[in-house]
């Protein structure tokens, strides 16, 4: 599988070249296009229990899988807000954490461990939950705005707003917690932080879904009914 991304950073698209009867898992609503020739099968990837696990985490229940002809074929894909996409080469023994709703396409080989607790600090609906991602092969992942990227040494720390994490090394320690106070916490508008301590890389958007909820919803007009 190879795999091109065009119009970075604001409005990112993947553009995905699958060699013969080559296959690709792609989150569902993230496809664009495809070429001739090209099938797709809708199922619970790893069971029910796994499916449902993975709805837990954020991601859809099914999981969509698209196979190229005999001659090979292409599909484009792309995260329903704007912003980058990014791949990383996931290894046998080294997984990494993954922030739900960020994931987008993969390669048959890369797996989600649903037995692994992601969740983290959850506090009036903030917090961090992520996908732990095994197996062997391309992932594909996208951001709400641009990527930055961290690489922690030994025993350093960083410290980054929860809704801003995007993907991180499974080498790195992290906790959750609070910006001082709980009074700080609640009204100062920062919410909580995730304390990470090195080794590793850690891979964070520059927008959040949240924060831009918060200034979308109250401007949204009132359904309120009129005599």
């Amino acid at each position: 599988m190879q795999v091109q991304i065009k119009h970075q950073p604001a409005f990112a698209l993947a553009v995905v070249t699958l060699a013969p009867n080559e296959e690709v898992k792609v989150e569902p609503g993230a496809m664009v296009s495809f070429s001739e020739g090209m099938v797709s099968e809708t199922a619970v990837v790893g069971g029910f229990f796994s499916g449902l696990k993975r709805a837990l985490g954020g991601e859809a229940f099914f999981q969509n899988t698209f196979k190229a002809p005999q001659i090979g074929g292409e599909i484009t894909l792309a995260p329903a807000l704007s912003g980058d996409i990014n791949t990383v080469q996931v290894a046998p023994n080294m997984p990494v954490l993954l922030q739900s709703g960020a994931y987008l396409a993969a390669e048959p080989g890369v797996n989600f461990d649903t037995s692994w607790g992601g969740a983290k600090g959850f506090f009036g609906g903030q917090g961090l939950l992520l996908l732990r991602v095994t197996g062997q092969g391309k992932l594909l992942f996208s951001a709400y705005g641009a990527l930055e990227e961290r690489v922690l040494g030994p025993g350093q720390t960083y410290t980054i707003d929860t809704g801003h994490i995007v993907l991180m090394d499974s080498t790195l320690q992290f906790k959750v917690r609070g910006m001082g106070s709980w009074k700080k916490t609640i009204f100062g508008g920062e919410g909580l932080v995730c304390e990470l301590t090195g080794p590793g890389r850690v891979l964070m958007q520059t927008r959040s879904e949240a924060e831009f909820l918060g200034w979308l919803i109250p401007k949204l007009p009132s359904n309120t009914s009129s005599n």
